[in-house]
């Protein structure tokens, strides 16, 4: 899932370094922003924590449940090998996803993303939760959304009785490294044992 003024194409050249006998599919998020970035919500304005419209978030998260239902039959898979991989915005909506509907996917990679407010407040351990597999990766150098956002993100999650994997990645700035692509296919690989 990409992230904010981007489109489905973006991120989608990663999967050459991941598993390569997995089926990758990249969707665009609904919101234009300029003839070929989107977005699948609006920030909220103002300084405070990075937030997003939650009219947004939910018609986003309804189009991204539709579609991994959709593509979980169309790829005659199950739910338990279904992982949602986001960047910036695409990592906020991993989480929306996965952590309300965590029968629907394996487990949510979000790189370079947060809990936002209004799901941290609506979040409580349950048990269905305890079976995803998260990976969070962030650089410490962010300039869009500050590495506090990874390491909050890593304390609400621990809270609830996960155990995300956590990789701070020293100087990155607000992109994706090779370094980081290698991480996430070793933790993709370890997750479906």
């Amino acid at each position: 899932l990409h992230g904010f003024v981007s489109n489905e194409e973006d991120l989608f050249g990663i999967k050459d370094a991941l598993p390569s006998t997995w089926t990758y599919l990249s969707a665009r998020a609904p919101m234009p922003v300029d003839p070929h970035g989107f977005r699948w919500f609006t920030k909220t304005p103002g300084d405070g924590e990075y937030n997003g419209e939650t009219a947004d978030l939910q018609r986003s998260a309804t189009l991204l449940e539709d579609f991994v239902t959709q593509a979980t039959a169309k790829y005659h898979t199950q739910s338990d090998r279904v992982f949602l991989v986001g960047f910036s915005q695409g990592a906020i909506m991993s989480y929306e996803v996965g952590l309300r509907k965590p029968a629907l996917v394996r487990g949510i990679a979000a790189l370079s993303g947060s809990v936002l407010p209004v799901l941290k407040a609506e979040l409580k351990p349950d048990e269905r939760l305890k079976q995803l597999a998260i990976f969070i990766g962030h650089g410490t150098l962010d300039q869009a959304l500050p590495y506090t956002s990874a390491t909050r993100a890593n304390e609400v999650l621990t809270g609830l009785g996960l155990t995300p994997e956590f990789h701070g990645y020293p100087g990155m700035p607000h992109t994706i490294s090779e370094a980081e692509v290698q991480d996430l296919k070793v933790w993709l690989e370890k997750s479906l044992n």
